[in-house]
């Protein structure tokens, strides 16, 4: 074989080489991109976030014992405000309430011990043997959103948001990871007849796994109230007579 016929044929094996390795790294490439593609797509999306948050909010709250926070409402008549309050709540295992109003009621409590069908009515602090009993479907003891005494605590709320993932088809996913907080988009029959449909917009601190803002609005996104919750104390072992007339 000549000098030449030898250089011909090595850069034909060099050329085959170079093929087959371009094809080989060619197939490579595109397996490890097919191997990305079950990631990509199972990226949890919005609506599954939201019931992650949910279910970390519910564990959290049925490991607590007690809390307190304080939270201004305010109430909007065709998207203008009406009515504000503001108040402290007290919360205790098993579903013992006290409710201290600010405004605009400054010196009224009520009490609530759980699974009773009454509630006490202190109308005056600083007088509590002036107290009045008031079953709690009396509309007077019902919030100005509708609630009675016993649906105010954050565990119904949170109740009230998983029951509603699961039932109700949600129009939109938004979900925003804030740092401390995120913030999330619920829709839901409303909270007290459960026939209207209605948005929510919740706003969950991450110290506590509780609400600290929940905006409310019709279907049509007329703001119907916010809620604005402050200064939570988780476990302070607050003592029995807190919530005894």
């Amino acid at each position: 074989m000549s000098v030449s016929g030898g250089r011909g044929v090595w850069q034909y094996t060099l050329q085959n080489m170079m093929l087959k390795t371009t094809a080989l790294f060619a197939i490579s490439l595109l397996i490890t991109v097919s191997s990305l593609n079950p990631i990509i797509a199972s990226e949890p999306s919005d609506e599954n976030r939201i019931l992650a948050v949910v279910k970390k909010m519910e564990s959290t709250f049925k490991a607590l014992q007690d809390y307190t926070c304080e939270v201004e409402q305010v109430f909007y008549r065709e998207g203008v405000e009406d009515q504000r309050c503001r108040f402290k709540f007290y919360f205790k295992k098993d579903h013992k309430i006290r409710v201290d109003f600010f405004a605009p009621y400054p010196s009224l409590t009520i009490l609530y011990g759980g699974g009773e069908k009454e509630a006490t009515v202190i109308p005056l602090r600083f007088f509590p043997a002036m107290r009045f009993h008031f079953s709690i479907d009396n509309p007077r003891l019902r919030t100005i959103a509708g609630q009675r005494i016993d649906q105010t605590d954050m565990g119904y709320f949170i109740e009230f948001l998983l029951r509603n993932l699961e039932k109700v088809r949600q129009k939109e996913d938004e979900f925003h990871d804030e740092g401390d907080q995120i913030k999330f988009v619920l829709w839901a029959n409303d909270y007290i007849g459960g026939k209207n449909l209605e948005k929510y917009q919740v706003s969950v601190t991450k110290k506590h796994w509780l609400p600290i803002r929940i905006e409310r609005y019709s279907s049509e996104g007329l703001l119907l109230e916010i809620t604005d919750i402050r200064n939570y104390e988780i476990d302070a072992h607050l003592e029995d007579k807190l919530f005894t007339p």
